[in-house]
Parts: C-alpha cells; sequence; structure tokens
C-alpha cells in the first residue's frame, strides 16, 4: 500500500509505439535498482517479472520493484508502451525535524494487472511523459506531481476492481462519518455497528484500506484539527481540546506530541508567535 509520506524521483519516462507488423521490438532483459510502472497501449508477447511470466495485452500494468530482473519479449505487429522509471524515499516529520527513509520496499502488492476502464490512468500516464518530453521550466516538479496522481489514480482503479469493494465503500463511510464528528467521542464498536461489521473485521479492512487503526486515524483527523485551530490563535490548549471531543487534556496533549514531536503549547508559540 502507498504510503502518504513518500518524496518521488524520476529518473526518466518512455513511451513508445511499434506499428511496423514486420519487425518485433528488441528483447530487454535487466534488473534495475528504482522502480518501474509499465503501461501496455497494445501489443502482443510476454513479460517476465521475477520469474513470473504474463501474457501482454492492451491495458496491463505492470510494476517492477528494485531488484527483481525481468525480461520483455514483445511479438512482431502493432502495439506500444508507457513507462516512468523512479526512486523514492520516506520522509517523516518527528521531533521537530525531518527524518528520511530510502523507500526500497514494494509500492504496489502485484507486479502485474489487467486495468479495467482505465483511461483516466493512461491519460495521467501521457501528460507525465509529455511533460518529460518537453523540458518546459518546471518539468521537473510536474512530473513529480503527475506521478503522484497517476498512483492515486491507480490505487482507486484497482480499488473498484477489487472483490471486497462493498467493504472499501463502509471504510469511506466510517471515514466520512468520522470528518462530520470529531467534536465527538467514537468508539470502535459504535463505528462497526454503523456499517453493520464486526469490530475485528472493521479493523482488519480499514487496515488494508488506510494503514491505521480506526481509532489512529480518527485521533490524527482530529490532530489535524487541533493544528488549524490552534493557528487561528483564539483558541486555548484546553479549549480545542474540548471542542475535539478530549475530556483530558493532558491526554490531548501526548497524543499531539506523539503525532507532531512537540506539545501544543510549543506548537501554538512556534508557530504562531514565530
Amino acid at each position: 500500500m502507498l504510503s502518504d509520506q513518500l518524496f518521488f524521483h524520476i529518473h526518466y519516462c518512455n513511451h513508445r509505439s511499434f506499428d511496423n507488423k514486420e519487425h518485433a521490438p528488441r528483447t530487454i532483459s535487466r534488473t534495475l535498482s528504482h522502480h518501474e510502472l509499465i503501461l501496455f497501449t497494445g501489443g502482443a508477447g510476454t513479460i517476465t517479472i521475477d520469474q513470473r511470466h504474463y501474457s501482454i495485452k492492451k491495458g496491463m500494468l505492470c510494476y517492477i520493484p528494485p531488484g527483481f530482473h525481468h525480461m520483455f519479449a514483445a511479438e512482431a505487429g502493432p502495439g506500444g508502451f508507457l513507462s516512468v522509471h523512479f526512486s523514492c524515499a520516506e520522509i517523516v516529520w518527528s521531533q521537530s525535524q525531518w527524518a528520511i527513509r530510502e523507500g526500497t520496499k514494494k509500492l504496489m502488492r502485484k507486479t502485474a494487472r489487467v486495468l479495467i476502464d482505465y483511461y483516466e490512468v493512461e491519460a495521467l500516464f501521457r501528460r507525465l511523459t509529455t511533460y518529460w518530453d518537453k523540458k518546459r521550466p518546471g518539468y521537473a516538479f510536474a512530473a513529480r506531481t503527475l506521478l503522484q496522481q497517476l498512483l492515486i489514480a491507480i490505487a482507486e482503479n484497482v480499488r473498484r476492481q477489487n472483490q471486497n469493494y462493498s467493504s472499501s465503500l463502509k471504510v469511506e463511510t466510517i471515514v466520512t462519518y468520522m470528518q462530520r464528528n470529531l467534536s465527538k467521542h467514537i468508539t470502535l464498536k459504535a463505528l462497526a455497528e454503523r456499517v453493520q461489521l464486526s469490530s475485528t473485521y472493521l479493523t482488519r479492512i480499514f487496515k488494508e484500506s488506510t494503514g491505521y487503526s480506526v481509532i489512529s486515524y480518527f485521533n490524527q483527523m482530529k490532530i489535524d484539527k487541533a493544528k488549524e485551530l490552534l493557528l487561528d490563535g483564539d483558541y486555548k490548549v484546553k479549549e480545542v481540546a474540548h471542542l475535539l471531543g478530549f475530556a483530558d487534556e493532558f491526554y490531548f496533549s501526548r497524543l499531539f506530541k506523539r503525532s507532531e514531536g512537540i506539545s501544543p503549547i510549543e506548537y501554538y508559540r512556534k508557530n504562531v508567535h514565530g
């Protein structure tokens, strides 16, 4: 699953269209030290990723993690693909400073899948390769932004295809409900009853969808709102805690410091009074 704290560096983008029906593209066999995404826009052949063989077809998305050997053998005839090669790092804000961890782990569970109704994904992919090719001022920043949008579009496409789509909708229902009730104290049991699931099952699908436990996600939403209220400058820490449904001001302060690395008072002084 994608982290919400990733920073991307694009090495290069590529796009090819094969119209010659007599000569097939050359066979590629390699192992990269960075990530690669490939969307096939047509053609036939075989791509092998980490000793797993996949038949190339239109709409197939392949994700190749660092260190995975892959081989691409296309058949003669029309076809094409879009690709982007990139590295990423996880950037974490902790203890009032940035911590950087190189992102070498897999970003996606499957290395190959055929997307359905992938027009948005292809459009974003083409915009990405176009920006990269034209090299206009600011192209690197624009390309990174488009890569993030592309990954989000892919995640949404996969989510729609997932057999547990109804479960995903229930997670979205829970998130919407939490957003509208930040001032309340809500229990896991009450949320599970709201979407007619067991607490155990809700915990599992919520973690799979967001990367967080239900209550941790709700608390983080509260902390984000707390920062907004503190920056307004009109509320004391005790008042903010009360507005966000915390009966214990000190518990709120501990959660805030765990998330931001500093206490609410320090956050207020640092950002409001400099």
